[in-house]
This record gives C-alpha cells, sequence and structure tokens, in this order.
C-alpha cells in the first residue's frame, strides 16, 4: 500500500498538471473579462443616432446601448462567441482536476491504510493532506461560481508545486506515531488545523490576483498585472478572499485552541513557546488583524489584502521553516 501511494502521488501530479496546462490554453484564447474591455476603450453608456437631431431639429429613432454583463462575465470575442478551443480546454482542465483529486484522495487513504493510523503523522503526510483540502474546496467553489474558471490555472499551479516539493523534498517512510501524539487530540487538533490550513491556502489565490487584478486596473501593464487581463473582476476577487478567510479563521482558531489542550495532556502546559506555537500565534494574529482591517472603512482594500497575503507568509513559514531550521516539541517522523 505504502509503494501503491508513492505511484498515486505521481499520477496525481501529472493530473494537475494536465489541468494545468488546460487552463492555460483556455487562459491564452479566452476572451478578456468585462472590466479590462471596458478600460480599453471610453465609456459610451448612450448614443443616439438618426437624422432627426441633426440640423433641422427634427426626432428621429433612438438607440440606446445594453448594459454591459456583470462584473467577471467572459466578454464574445468579435464572433459573438467565446473561442471554441478555450471552451473545451476549460471544460478539460475541469476534468482533469477532478481526476487528479480522486486519485490525491487515493493517495491519503492509501497511505493511512498501510500507516494503519491517519495519514497526519509527519510534515509530507500534512501537506498532502492540506492540498487535498484546498482542491476540494476549489471544486465546490467553481461548481457554485463557474465564472472563475480563470483561477483554475494558478489553482492547478499551486497543487503542482506543493505535491511535488512534498514528493521529492518532504517525503519521509511510514513509521508508527510517538506516544505523544497517540491520542484522540491527534485527529481533533491536525484535521482542523488541516482543513482550515487548506481553505487559507485556496484563499491566498483569489487574494493574489486581487492586487494583481486592481493594478491592471489602475493601468498598470507589465509582467505580473498583464495576468489580470482576464481574471474576474477586482470586487469578485476581493470578495472571495474575504469569504473564504472569514470561513476559514474560526476553524483555525478551534485548532489552536485544540491543539493547546493536546499539549496540556502530553507536556503537562498548554503553552511552552514551541517554536511551532510561536509561529501559529503569529499566524493567528495576521489573519486576525486581516479580518479587522476589512472590517474597517477606512482602511483600503488593498491595504487589508495584503495582511492576508502575509498571513498566509507566515503559514507558510509555520509548514517549512520551523519544521527545517528549528527544533521544538513538534518535531516528529523525521520532516514534520
Amino acid at each position: 500500500m505504502a509503494a501503491l501511494s508513492d505511484q498515486l502521488l505521481v499520477v496525481a501530479i501529472l493530473g494537475y498538471l494536465l489541468a494545468m496546462i488546460c487552463h492555460a490554453v483556455e487562459y491564452a484564447f479566452g476572451s478578456r473579462s468585462v472590466i479590462g474591455r471596458a478600460a480599453a476603450r471610453p465609456d459610451r453608456a448612450r448614443e443616439l443616432v438618426g437624422a432627426g437631431l441633426g440640423a433641422a431639429g427634427g426626432s428621429g429613432p433612438v438607440k440606446v446601448a445594453s448594459p454591459p454583463p456583470a462584473a467577471g462575465t467572459p466578454v464574445p470575442d468579435a464572433a459573438g462567441a467565446r473561442s471554441p478551443r478555450a471552451v473545451l480546454a476549460g471544460r478539460a482542465a475541469v476534468a482533469f482536476t477532478v481526476l487528479a483529486a480522486a486519485v490525491h484522495l487515493a493517495v491519503l487513504a492509501t497511505r493511512g491504510i498501510a500507516a494503519e493510523r491517519m495519514p497526519w503523522g509527519n510534515m509530507y503526510e500534512y501537506l498532502l493532506s492540506v492540498t487535498f483540502v484546498g482542491v476540494v474546496g476549489w471544486l465546490v467553489l467553481l461548481h457554485r461560481r463557474p465564472t472563475l474558471r480563470h483561477l483554475g490555472l494558478f489553482v492547478a499551479l499551486a497543487m503542482v508545486l506543493l505535491l511535488a516539493v512534498a514528493g521529492l523534498v518532504l517525503y519521509v517512510p511510514i513509521v508508527p506515531l510517538v506516544p505523544a501524539l497517540d491520542s484522540y487530540w491527534f485527529v481533533v487538533h491536525v484535521a482542523t488545523i488541516a482543513a482550515s490550513s487548506g481553505i487559507l491556502l485556496l484563499g491566498a489565490v483569489p487574494a493574489v490576483m486581487y492586487l494583481i487584478r486592481h493594478g491592471y486596473d489602475r493601468g498598470r501593464r507589465s509582467f505580473p498585472y498583464s495576468l489580470g487581463a482576464r481574471v474576474p473582476a477586482a470586487d469578485t476577487l476581493e470578495r472571495l478572499t474575504f469569504r473564504l478567510h472569514a470561513f476559514a479563521f474560526p476553524i483555525f482558531t478551534f485548532a489552536v485552541m485544540a491543539g493547546a489542550v493536546w499539549a496540556e495532556a502530553a507536556w503537562g502546559r498548554y503553552w511552552g513557546w514551541d517554536p511551532k506555537e510561536i509561529w501559529a500565534f503569529i499566524s493567528w494574529v495576521v489573519y486576525a488583524g486581516y479580518l479587522h482591517a476589512r472590517a474597517t472603512p477606512s482602511v483600503k482594500r488593498p491595504v487589508a489584502t495584503w495582511i492576508a497575503v502575509l498571513g498566509f507568509l507566515t503559514m507558510q513559514m509555520n509548514l517549512y521553516g520551523v519544521n527545517i531550521f528549528f527544533e521544538g516539541l513538534h518535531s516528529y517522523g523525521g520532516l514534520d
């Protein structure tokens, strides 16, 4: 089962890679969003035509331009429809993502069966779980909001990079849990921290794309702002960022509290200034600061979003930096 899990990981990475390629084709040959097209031409909400309003002063037919589509809705190309190859590539990208997610689940299941425990015992397994939560969250979001499909390129890119790092750098053989981890709090704490981290990982994608789209709308055309031409409208991305973080933050808070209770049961204290505990607290403070800034009218939305991006960076430090460069009570099973 352990060997099968390793082989399935390769298949999952290839599936996400194919999804990323298909999303890239859709992104390249698809149409620009409404805001991007509107920013490139003068605003003409109404147009009066006909001979009646000329020098003779007569009354002629009045033609009023139809209102633009909703923000974030793809604009048809010159032929009146989206490119067939873009539509086909987009559908194929979603199909590959679904298949890769199914294989991703099989990777976790076979790893857990081989280890005879939940597959969360080390850093490698934890990253597999976090990325799986992120991709499932993306598929649910895509089902509810199909107009966000262009973001799939960046979600698939994140999946490919993170799973490649997990398989090439963080991989460790299956080992039994150490006694301190052999507790029902192992399931409660790690499940909630992985779920919240996966949603926060997903929330970082629209946060970064909002900052790019915001710069594009302000006239910046250099890379990476040029990527903003085909992503959803800035307001849509900003609201999505807030909703994902608002949903994940209470789960993350509970996970930190559950970790403290588990620490008291395992080590006889709720808080010991372990590097992992410190950085978890730092991440919690930054994300709380983002939600507070987002609810404060005087704080501009780009400033608040930058705080969310900073929170994501602290989470990466907690995941990689602490486990690789520091020693603490949370160091189990090699890299964890």
